[in-house]
C-alpha cells in the first residue's frame, strides 16, 4: 500500500473518531447538564396523592393519620436518610393519631434486622411488592390518612428544607 495513501485513511479514522467523541460529549452536556430530566414524582413512577393504598392486615380507620416508609435493604439512600427517620420516630413517640408504618419488600424479620441495625424503632413492619404500592422508588415517605387515600409523597433522601416539610405536615 502506498505509504501517502496509508496516512490519508489513518487521518480520516482519527478525524471519525474525533467526531463520535465530540458528538458523544456533546449528548451527554446535554442531556445531564443543560436539560437534566425532571425527578418529580411521575419520573419515579410514585405514588401520588389521591390514590388509595391497600396493605394487608392494616386497618387504616384506627389512626387518623399514618406515615408510610417505603424502604429496602439495599438502598443506600434509605441508609443515609437513617437520622431523619429516626427523629421522624422520636417526634411521633406516642402519639395516638399517627402510626408509622415500615413496608420493605425483603421478609419481615430481615426488614426488622435492617431498621434495627439504623436504629429505626417501627412496631408495624409489613412485606409488600413496591409495585404494588404505586413506587418504585426508595426511600418514599406517604402520609396517608384513615379512609387509605395518600394525602401526601416525599421521595428520596429529603434535603432539610424537605424534611422539615414533613415534620410541618405532621403537626
Amino acid at each position: 500500500m502506498d505509504s501517502s495513501l496509508h496516512k490519508r485513511i489513518e487521518v480520516a479514522a482519527n478525524a471519525a473518531i474525533l467526531v463520535v467523541a465530540l458528538l458523544l460529549c456533546f449528548v451527554l452536556v446535554k442531556r445531564f447538564f443543560l436539560n437534566p430530566a425532571p425527578r418529580d414524582q411521575a419520573s419515579f413512577g410514585s405514588i401520588k396523592p389521591g390514590t388509595r393504598v391497600s396493605l394487608p392486615d392494616i386497618n387504616w380507620s384506627q389512626s387518623e393519620r399514618h406515615l408510610v416508609l417505603v424502604l429496602q435493604t439495599g438502598c443506600h439512600f434509605c441508609t443515609e436518610s437513617a437520622p431523619f427517620y429516626r427523629r421522624l420516630t422520636q417526634a411521633i413517640g406516642e402519639r395516638n393519631d399517627i402510626e408509622l408504618i415500615a413496608v420493605l419488600p425483603q421478609s419481615i424479620s430481615e426488614s426488622k434486622q435492617y431498621l434495627d441495625s439504623l436504629g429505626i424503632a417501627i412496631n408495624e413492619v409489613r412485606q409488600a411488592d413496591l409495585s404494588s404500592l404505586g413506587t418504585t422508588g426508595t426511600p418514599t415517605l406517604a402520609l396517608v390518612d384513615k379512609t387509605g387515600a395518600v394525602t401526601d409523597v416525599w421521595i428520596g433522601r429529603l434535603p432539610p428544607m424537605k424534611e422539615q416539610e414533613v415534620f410541618s405536615r405532621l403537626q
